[in-house]
């Protein structure tokens, strides 16, 4: 999503609006940062700038985003990545999911996905950074909640119904949520495409018992949805709870085309 595009000069907002896959006008996350446009991307935000990353944790305040947003791009150089982008789930005017891959130079493959909660005149409130440190140093890290649950959350029952069937530990309901030819692209960029495949990793998931989380936020723009949770429990065990954020596509018929998960769960 989220960088507000007549903000920034117009020769980065004329780039962005050309481009032809664009569904709404916006400078997405890594396109922004690479502007070096500081003004711009603090003035994105409604107030004070937020960002919560996976090892950064929380950055708070212009001085610490502005700090963050120069060691990003410096990250960046160093490592010669590329963006790719995957998709962007758009639900306005609440909040907005952005999902990539950054190409690293020696293989590297790290699937990333940005959440921003949003203001009544599309601002951002606050961001939210997902992904899984064991692509870069072979490490977990594990990862306190971002957000609190949702009893009342309204989700797509297609959604609904894959969680709880990934809290019972059934791995044929899991696999019966999805297409024939749906996948599973687990956080540390692994995928798993077609019935077989499908099955086989959700026999290996569930292999110590269910997986509970809690739901706190959705975002649905009628294609995808995205769910925001904190892991719990597997099995009978009680995990220190972790935020995690997965995406889930759906297909022509009524199932799971998709399921890309961002998480940093070592349990699992």
């Amino acid at each position: 999503m989220p960088w507000a595009p007549e903000l920034f000069t117009a020769p980065v907002t004329v780039h962005i609006l050309e481009r032809e896959d664009e569904r709404v006008p916006t400078v997405r996350f890594f396109d922004g940062l690479r502007t070096g446009d500081l003004a711009a991307i603090v003035e994105s935000f409604a107030g004070v700038p937020e960002l919560h990353h996976p090892i950064r944790g929380r950055v708070k305040g212009a001085a610490a985003f502005e700090r963050f947003v120069t060691d990003t791009n410096r990250w960046l150089d160093e490592h010669r990545i590329e963006v790719e982008e995957v998709a962007l789930t758009y639900a306005p005017p609440r909040r907005g999911v952005e999902e990539v891959v950054l190409h690293l130079a020696g293989g590297i493959d790290l699937p990333v996905a940005i959440v921003d909660d949003r203001t009544a005149d599309d601002r951002i409130a606050e961001m939210r950074v997902y992904f899984s440190t064991l692509p870069m140093d072979g490490r977990h890290t594990v990862r306190a909640p971002l957000l609190q649950p949702d009893p009342g959350l309204d989700e797509p029952d297609l959604v609904r119904a894959y969680h709880r069937a990934l809290a019972a530990g059934d791995a044929e309901a899991a696999v019966a949520a999805f297409e024939p030819d749906g996948y599973v692209r687990e956080a540390a960029g692994a995928t798993h495409r077609g019935r077989e495949a499908v099955r086989a990793l959700h026999e290996r998931l569930l292999s110590g018992g269910g997986i509970a989380v809690e739901h706190c936020a959705v975002t649905d723009d009628g294609c995808a949805c995205a769910l925001e949770y904190n892991v719990v429990a597997r099995g009978e065990t009680a995990l220190p709870p972790q935020a995690a954020v997965a995406v889930y596509v759906r297909g022509d018929e009524g199932r799971l085309a998709a399921a890309r998960v961002y998480d940093d769960v070592s349990s699992l």
